[in-house]
């Protein structure tokens, strides 16, 4: 049962006003019988009405349909496709720009102060997403043969990525010198 329609019944069933009908129903999310109650407990309910209830329409039907349209315009800001349309564009614009990104940063990857090979981080994303059993364990036995990795072109805003590259590096070293004192 769509909302207009649960604002009609509770209506009906207490004679309260349109307005009392919708707002005792989001008070109570919607539920018939919670706003029924709830308007019960608030002395809303107008026993004279209920008494002469019939099922015959009246002229009513006309205040119905004028609170019906008033309804379906309030609640109808924009279309679903609108909606999606702008989501998908947000989303579309975050994409370009992470790509971009990616792009224009770079990995780094040196041996003793050498640059062994660089590539733009959007490959080095590529790499993990579709080659994470291999990727992953290269990077980490490369820390293990002297490699450092470095990010070139990337803007430091809440953590320094090279910082803590660098920390892992010598985190590699001093467990290889550990090993070789034992």
């Amino acid at each position: 049962m769509e909302r207009l329609e649960k604002v009609e019944k509770i209506r009906e069933k207490t004679g309260v006003s349109y307005e009392e009908a919708k707002n005792a129903l989001e008070a109570c999310e919607y539920d018939v019988l919670d706003a029924l109650v709830y308007l019960e407990t608030l002395g809303k309910i107008n026993r004279e009405k209920l008494a002469t209830y019939s099922t015959v329409q009246t002229t009513e039907s006309s205040e119905f349909t004028k609170a019906q349209e008033t309804y379906e315009n309030s609640c109808k800001d924009t279309s679903f496709g609108e909606a999606f349309g702008r989501v998908f564009d947000k989303a579309w614009k975050l994409l370009k720009k992470a790509i971009q990104k990616g792009c224009n940063t770079t990995f780094v990857v040196k041996k003793k102060d050498k640059i062994m090979f660089n590539v733009p981080v959007i490959v080095l994303v590529l790499l993990t997403l579709f080659a994470f059993w291999v990727t992953i364990p290269l990077l980490i036995v490369g820390m293990f043969f002297d490699c450092r990795y470095s990010f070139l072109g990337f803007e430091s805003t809440m953590v320094d990525i090279n910082e803590l590259c660098e920390k892992a590096s010598d985190s590699c070293e001093n467990i290889k010198k550990e090993f070789n004192n034992k």
